[in-house]
């Protein structure tokens, strides 16, 4: 059983790591918010599976919220989002998506290296978890960084907190209180995020980060 339940639990890591490339692999917002909900449902069934191998049953609410907040509340709220800004289209990359997803198999195996090696005394489901989550969360900053608009952005920052979500269940889980002050942090994070997106588009009249650099080169 405690095969079993190791497969299943490096089968959900896994499956965020996918999740996380196909996430870089979009080309529109509309598609890129539907893999983010998987991406969080994904992360849910992943903590509640390891609240399961662990048998701590406080990480049953840490998935509840995952798949409320995350797989549902914040995927919906980012869709009206896009539709008053109007902003149906396609996403504008730094460079091309064939170079960002190498980049990603790059980091990717320079996750599993540093952390396997790192954690080599530590338990064998959490060395392995440790590893997908840091590579969730280099793949979340790589979104961050390779694309230009800012409702983009957002996911790519929401992916990377998913990352971290599944380091801290790993690792024998969070306390509560924790967890729960990570869901407020991230909603309250995110409100402030949305009236920024809003002001961006009454500023500049586009959610296009070059609006904001052209801006402060006027300034100059």
């Amino acid at each position: 059983m405690q095969g079993i339940g190791f497969d299943i639990a490096h089968m959900l890591a896994g499956s965020l790591v996918l999740m996380s490339f196909i996430q870089l692999y979009q080309q529109r917002l509309s598609a890129l918010l539907n893999v983010f909900a998987l991406h969080a449902l994904v992360l849910a069934l992943s903590v509640a599976w390891q609240a399961y191998v662990q048998n701590a049953p406080h990480l049953y609410i840490t998935a509840l919220i995952a798949l409320v907040f995350k797989a549902i509340v914040i995927p919906l709220a980012l869709r009206r989002i896009v539709i008053r800004l109007g902003i149906h289209r396609e996403i504008e990359n730094v460079f091309g998506v064939g170079l960002a997803m190498l980049l990603g198999i790059g980091l990717v195996a320079l996750s599993m290296v540093v952390m396997l090696r790192v954690t080599s005394g530590a338990d064998p489901l959490a060395r392995e978890d440790l590893a997908f989550a840091l590579s969730v969360v280099l793949l979340g900053l790589l979104m961050m960084v390779t694309r230009r608009n800012a409702v983009s952005q957002v996911v790519g920052f929401m992916s990377l907190e998913n990352g971290l979500v599944l380091a801290a269940t790993g690792a024998k889980g969070m306390p509560l209180v924790v967890e729960i002050s990570v869901a407020f942090s991230v909603l309250i994070a995110f409100i402030v995020i949305g009236i920024f997106l809003f002001r961006i588009r009454e500023r500049f009249d586009t959610v296009d980060m070059r609006a904001m650099d052209r801006f402060r080169e006027e300034q100059r």
